[in-house]
């Protein structure tokens, strides 16, 4: 076979975002449109390209199609292998260990992660480089500049390869060789994650022999890629019961679900589990690197909250006895919560900007074991993506060893620790020029004069204003600089108010909206969430002017 060149126009929005490019089906269904874009990956790979690549995506819609663009363009630009999910289909935590495992030179995601599916809804694209990590600003800005001056890509059109059946093909392109491997898309994850779980343990709670009777799990997939995983791990591996492995096959539009799991769109599960037949839920996103846990009744773990929690407890886990806990991170918006262990512990613990790939130099440096973000994302170093399946395992392992509830493990913690309080305002598809408005207000009032020392107040609370900045972030291993990640009010009494702009979306914008305060006191703790957080919440509101620029009177989600 032989490759060919096709000439071609620049497309201007090809701007990577926090993890990867992400637009609307329709756009990558431009012409030219998708085949810039990885031919520009590949421009920056073209020095190293004598190794494998790894391919695969969450199965919704133009995933396949994709697929066979990338291997037609990786062919023509000389890679020397390629190593496919069948069907297309491997989730993000999954390409991360192929990508480790097999020592590959990284790999390209499919997926827009928690988006919606669909021919009407969004697609995505991420290069993942060889520490199985997604591709730093480093590199996501070189390919967004090739993007800009892209005149023509290199395709071989001829091949076309069954990416259904498991197989490996050779073929020739310009006399050299490039194989192409389909793979099965579960297998590499499934053997990590028993080498790091005590399985047995965990079989144990769903086999009915145990003193307080059969622990009852419900796993809501979302029709994403998890249903493959959660099937063999949950289903075959630990015993549980199919019917408790909900929305488990990967449908090209999640079958009309929102993929994202939170108490908004994973409500059919949480309202499920309220029920309180079950004694644990658990919601993964669309490619399966997201996370919900609830206990029984529903009882909501927040992801701040399972993240101190696991680190409070990481030691039961076989992988973290081997290893060792080497230290913690969390993004900037995250509760503090998880920094609360570390100071009792007295294992260091970092702040990062939000997206995973700041985790992955300080796991690669050995100075990290786990880490998270407040939107659904935990993990460790076995990979260098965040882990649903992971996450819910580590649970599991825990529960598994205390032989507590969750809800019991929850307030032990609190108990010990104090409680962060600590909720998440999601203002979806605002107008991208009345969200720059809300930011700029919000950037000019912390911009006066005497802001700093200042007093805010609600009804006869008082929050007297020590901190205020856009956040930046020096990264402690390879000395890069991350700027503007968003607006920080710190008080003295350790509350904060945040304010970012998602990178997340594909259309307009999402403005996002933190608050937290911390409660010490023990007979404060079960209070609820929202009544404790209401003068944080109207004062960040009337700071923002966020109603008058947007005109929403209510935001989207709040977790």
């Amino acid at each position: 076979m032989y490759s060919t060149i096709i000439p071609t126009k620049v497309y201007y929005d090809q701007k990577p975002g926090t993890s990867g490019l992400r637009k609307p089906v329709k756009t990558f269904q431009q012409e030219h449109y998708t085949e810039n874009f990885i031919q520009s990956i590949f421009e920056v790979l073209k020095d190293n390209l004598n190794g494998a690549l790894v391919v695969g995506g969450d199965g919704r819609y133009y995933c396949k199609e994709a697929v066979k663009k990338i291997i037609r363009i990786a062919a023509a630009n000389g890679i020397k292998q390629l190593i496919i999910g069948q069907n297309g289909i491997l989730s993000t935590p999954a390409v991360s260990t192929i990508i480790r495992k097999y020592k590959t030179l990284g790999g390209i995601v499919l997926t827009a992660s928690h988006n919606p599916g669909g021919p009407n809804a969004d697609f995505g694209i991420k290069l993942n480089c060889e520490n199985g990590g997604p591709a730093p600003d480093s590199i996501t800005e070189k390919i967004y500049e090739i993007t800009k001056t892209l005149k023509s890509y290199s395709i071989v059109p001829t091949i076309d390869i069954d990416i259904t059946k498991i197989q490996s093909n050779s073929v020739q392109v310009d006399g050299r060789t490039c194989i192409i491997d389909v793979i099965d898309s579960v297998e590499d994850y499934v053997m990590l994650m028993k080498e790091i779980f005590d399985f047995p343990n965990i079989k144990k709670l769903f086999d009915g022999n145990s003193e307080k009777g059969e622990f009852k799990i419900l796993v809501d997939c979302l029709n994403g890629v998890t249903g493959p995983y959660a099937k063999r791990i949950f289903g075959m591996e630990l015993g549980v019961d199919n019917e408790n492995i909900v929305h488990a096959t990967p449908l090209e539009d999640f079958g009309g679900l929102h993929p994202d799991p939170n108490l908004t769109y994973a409500a059919d599960m949480v309202n499920t589990v309220r029920n309180g037949i079950y004694n644990m839920g658990a919601a993964f996103d669309g490619d399966g690197d997201r996370n919900m846990i609830i206990g029984k009744n529903a009882f909501f773990v927040t992801p701040s909250d399972s993240l101190a929690v696991l680190a409070a407890h990481l030691k039961i886990i076989p992988y973290f006895q081997k290893t060792g806990v080497k230290g913690y991170a969390r993004s900037m918006p995250t509760s503090t919560a998880i920094d609360r262990v570390a100071k009792h512990t007295g294992i260091s613990c970092f702040e990062v900007p939000t997206g995973w790939k700041y985790f992955g130099n300080l796991m690669d440096a050995a100075r990290i074991s786990l880490c998270g973000e407040e939107s659904f994302g935990t993990g460790s170093d076995h990979i260098r993506e965040k882990d649903g399946i992971w996450a819910c395992l580590a649970w599991l392992n825990i529960i598994s060893e205390l032989g507590k509830p969750i809800e019991d493990i929850l307030k032990d913690h609190w108990h010990k620790y104090g409680r962060n309080f600590y909720l998440r305002y999601d203002y979806e598809n605002c107008d991208s020029d009345d969200a720059n408005k809300v930011m700029s207000t919000i950037e000019a009032k912390i911009g006066e004069p005497n802001f700093i020392s200042s007093k805010l107040s609600y009804n006869n609370k008082q929050y007297t204003i020590v901190k205020a900045d856009n956040y930046s972030y020096k990264d402690s291993i390879d000395g890069s600089v991350a700027i503007k990640q968003g607006f920080r009010i710190l008080f003295d009494d350790d509350s904060r108010i945040i304010y970012r702009l998602s990178g997340t979306g594909s259309t307009g914008a999402t403005i996002r909206i933190y608050v937290e305060c911390y409660e010490p006191d023990k007979s404060n703790i079960m209070k609820d969430v929202h009544e404790v957080l209401k003068p944080l919440i109207s004062m960040a509101l009337e700071l923002s002017e966020l109603q008058k620029h947007t005109g929403r009177e209510k935001p989207s989600v709040i977790t």
